[in-house]
């Protein structure tokens, strides 16, 4: 932290000004704490800080999923000093749940040791304030705060200015609504709170010209842009909202024009044709009898009497002509069915060859369009994952894939669960499973190796399963930009948007006769690039390197894609727009 020049008696003189600063009831775990403490202290002593990863260590935790969880308890903590059990409001998951019943054992004995505050009173940390609001009260804090953080507000104030207490509620609002935990990775301004009446505070002010409160003054990358004075609450919100477009401008994909692009649906192409179910059934069976030996701990009568008494006869009364699934109870997905269905999957997919099980997954292709069934699997994901169908699918394509022998076996088995994974779109709890970190991997790998296969049926569905995924992510996008938020990442995965992104421009170059195929592709990389919050970063220059406006240029010639290009004119449109607005 560096050295010194001030005696011991400066010092504690110093201490007796911050005293009525830093009290008890002003604590804070996260936002008024001892490194608050600590950093002003150092600023003084020496006109330095202490590290930015210690100093901002509250931020970065509440921008966890974690951290946002245990926010609401640790608000608590402070906000009720009157005694009885901490209310938890953390979700129902066990290390929150952890966490938070030690974070009240602490709360409990803190709240103790608290006799000064009144019966029913509240903290004054929490009372009203519910984001992080950076203190300064010397110059060297201040500047550290400016030059750690591109965008900041400060707000001039003292304990003797009614206006100041006015505006002071908008101030922490806007603190909340716009700081750095609420934005994710930094995309907020940090607001900071200068007491005329505290420490150095009257050294920052006397810098800055600032002579009355309340004022504020608005900072980007370390210089000043703006100042307001007075309690004007719309006027503050519209020069924060300023700041914030200054410091982080909108996605360029919002200041152009797409229009086939926008055109496209954002629903998930399905597959939905309901084949003849006991031919399917009488397929199946055959497979299952034709297995010799037996290996598995159930049995091959158990099996077919799962597939016949409970599996066919429901996807018969869901799937049926003119029967509703709301008002036919047999057509309602039952727990128990399907247990036992997922039981006897994992049985015939650790005994049977890949060739014998499509009739099986086929089944699963068309169950997974009902929402209960999805909702079922995107539970068992987390309970029995050994025992869940589409993580044993995927692992025998990839498996089946990478055998370059078994490719003319396993053709059927390949198009079926590639329809199967896209009709897994339609369930967003599904949708969630195949682009989490424990599904998504295999997912890929099915995906990419399948957009490059020598059969036209099973290239599309690929290309299928590509858009839902890509479609789902613009859904997303499109929603943030909706409603104002910052396309920022956090829910999103850059490295596997860059190997989506390569394989479906490696896909494209190498199509060369179905126009559909094409169609999808696109599609699919317009929806994974635009909106992007990796877009500047990686995908631009990925696109420049792979050459992809030329791959989708040559689409439109004669030999790109069939002797005379891609011919429909809604294509084509699509094809030149993605090149010419998102590959350049």
């Amino acid at each position: 932290m560096g050295e010194t020049s001030l005696d011991e008696g400066t010092f504690n003189e110093y201490l007796d000004e911050m005293r009525d600063h830093y009290t008890a009831d002003k604590y804070h775990l996260l936002e008024f704490n001892c490194n608050s403490f600590t950093n002003d202290c150092i600023g003084f002593l020496t006109g330095g800080s202490i590290p930015g990863y210690i100093k901002d260590l509250p931020t970065d935790f509440l921008s966890t999923p974690f951290g946002a969880a245990l926010r609401p308890t640790i608000d608590a903590m402070y906000r009720r000093p009157t005694p009885g059990p901490i209310p938890s409001q953390a979700p129902a998951a066990a290390s929150p749940d952890l966490a938070s019943s030690l974070l009240q054992a602490v709360a409990a004995r803190a709240q103790s040791d608290i006799s000064t505050v009144s019966p029913g009173a509240g903290l004054g940390a929490t009372q009203t304030l519910a984001a992080p609001i950076h203190p300064s009260t010397n110059p060297a804090s201040f500047n550290s705060l400016l030059k750690s953080h591109r965008a900041v507000v400060a707000f001039f104030t003292s304990a003797t200015c009614p206006p100041c207490r006015m505006i002071e509620p908008t101030f922490e609002r806007l603190a909340e609504e716009k700081g750095l935990t609420s934005s994710g990775h930094g995309r907020g301004a940090a607001f900071t709170k200068i007491d005329l009446g505290v420490g150095m505070s009257g050294s920052i002010a006397q810098e800055w010209g600032v002579r009355a409160t309340p004022t504020f003054i608005f900072y980007l990358d370390g210089k000043k842009t703006s100042e307001m004075k007075g309690a004007d609450t719309n006027e503050l919100r519209t020069q924060v909202d300023l700041l914030l477009f200054q410091a982080f401008p909108p996605h360029p994909h919002t200041s152009i024009s797409t229009p086939a692009i926008k055109a496209i649906s954002l629903d998930p192409i399905l597959f939905t044709q309901v084949p003849p179910l006991d031919t399917v059934l009488n397929k199946q069976n055959s497979f299952i009898d034709a297995c010799t030996p037996w290996s598995a701990g159930e049995s091959q009568a158990q099996a077919k009497v799962v597939l016949t008494s409970k599996v066919v006869p429901f996807l018969k009364a869901r799937f049926a002509a003119n029967k509703s699934a709301t008002t036919d109870p047999v057509a309602k997905a039952n727990s128990a069915t399907l247990v036992s269905w997922a039981q006897t999957t994992s049985t015939l997919t650790q005994v049977l060859p890949v060739e014998s099980i499509f009739p099986l997954v086929d089944m699963w292709r068309l169950a997974v369009l009902d929402q209960d069934v999805g909702q079922f699997l995107a539970t068992l994901a987390s309970s029995a994952k050994e025992q869940h169908p589409i993580f044993a699918f995927t692992a025998k394509a990839q498996a089946a894939l990478n055998d370059g022998s078994a490719a003319a076996k396993s053709r059927g088995y390949i198009l079926t669960v590639l329809r199967l994974l896209a009709n897994a779109f339609c369930s967003k709890s599904l949708a969630l499973l195949l682009l989490s970190d424990g599904l998504r991997g295999g997912m890929t790998s099915v995906a990419v190796a399948s957009l490059l296969h020598q059969d036209a049926s099973v290239r599309t569905a690929a290309a299928s399963l590509a858009f839902n995924a890509a479609a789902y992510l613009q859904k997303e996008r499109v929603q943030k930009v909706q409603s104002g938020s910052l396309l920022d990442g956090e829910s999103e995965n850059e490295d596997w948007e860059v190997e989506m992104v390569s394989a479906i421009v490696e896909a494209l170059d190498r199509e060369k006769e179905n126009e559909e195929v094409v169609h999808r592709l696109a599609a699919s990389l317009a929806f994974l690039v635009r909106l992007s919050p990796f877009y500047e970063g990686q995908l631009l220059s990925l696109l420049d390197v792979l050459q992809a406006k030329a791959t989708l240029k040559s689409k439109l010639a004669q030999g790109g894609c069939g002797p005379k290009g891609v011919t429909k004119k809604d294509v084509r449109a699509l094809v030149d727009e993605v090149a010419a607005k998102l590959c350049s």
